[in-house]
Parts: C-alpha cells; structure tokens; sequence
C-alpha cells in the first residue's frame, strides 16, 4: 500500500482507540486500516489478504477483531456467508450499501441529501408507530451488480438475503 494516503486523523482515532484498550496501534493493525480506508467499499478477509500478501490469514483475523472490538472497524453483513469490513462511520464517514445478490460484492453509496431526508422521515414513522427512539441508521440495498447483469444465467447467491 505504498504511497497510499490515508488521512492522518484516521490513523490517530485508531491509535487512540486501541490505546483506549490498551492495546497498541502496530504496523499490521496500522496496515488493515490502509487497507480499509482505501478500498472505497467493505472487504472480505480473502479481499484483505489480496492486498496485504505478508499477512497471514489468521493474523488478520485476530486484528480485525481487536479494530472492531476498538471500535476502529465494523463489520457490514452481505448477501452471502462471508463478512465484510469497513472502517467504522465515526472515522469513514455516513454512507449506506449497495450489495449484489449473485457476486457478493458489496459497495459503499454516499446518501444524497434527497435520500437522507426521506430516510429521517422513514425513521420518525417507525420510531413513532413502534416507540422506539431512532439514533441512527444504516440503509442496504439487494441487487444485482452491472456485471453479474452482463451473465444473465449466473446464479444468485444460495444464501441471498432480501436485505443485509
């Protein structure tokens, strides 16, 4: 990931985070977060290890686990079994979900203010017909990506889920 920029803010919050923990910020974890960071959608670890080579798989693991419980590094459920890593919103900012139901693939959308708005309102409806207080959300839409709409017999995922 040489000559990447990752805004130095980010690699602070996770230093900070992690030290939070007492744990510290070392050159794998400093690397899963480049990696994150710059990959402009969720990553599966076989998606992390293509980047990071030298990583071995259960090392990453065992760090991507320590980000997320730092709070550093959430974890976004797809259409299919495996998980998928991002950085968490505090740090990559607010965005939802665009997830293929045949590939797996799953891709960050940055909310238009339009979508937004009808999503506070969706979130007051809910809040007062169920009672709850809404603080948040997080918004993830099923389909299919253009290039899986490019092989028309290509199966969907046996474990595609409506949503994520």
């Amino acid at each position: 990931m040489a000559g990447v920029s990752v805004a130095a803010s980010v690699h602070e919050q996770a230093a900070l985070r992690l030290g939070g923990l007492d744990q510290r910020y070392t050159p794998v974890r400093r690397a899963l977060v480049t990696t994150l960071a710059t990959a402009g959608r969720p990553l599966s670890i076989p998606e992390i290890l293509e980047v990071n080579e030298a990583l071995p798989q259960s090392s990453a693991y065992r760090n991507v686990t320590a980000l997320i419980e730092a709070g550093v590094v959430r974890r976004v459920t797809g259409v299919d079994d495996h998980g998928r890593f991002e950085l968490a919103e505090e740090l990559a900012g607010h965005h939802h979900h665009l997830a293929c139901a045949r590939c797996g693939t799953v891709e960050d959308i940055v909310p238009s203010p339009r979508l937004e708005r009808a999503m506070d309102e969706a979130a007051r409806v809910v809040a007062e017909e169920q009672g709850y207080q809404v603080t948040g959300h997080q918004f993830d839409l099923v389909g299919t990506c253009p290039t899986c709409q490019l092989a028309p017999d290509a199966p969907t995922m046996p474990n595609a889920r409506g949503a994520l």
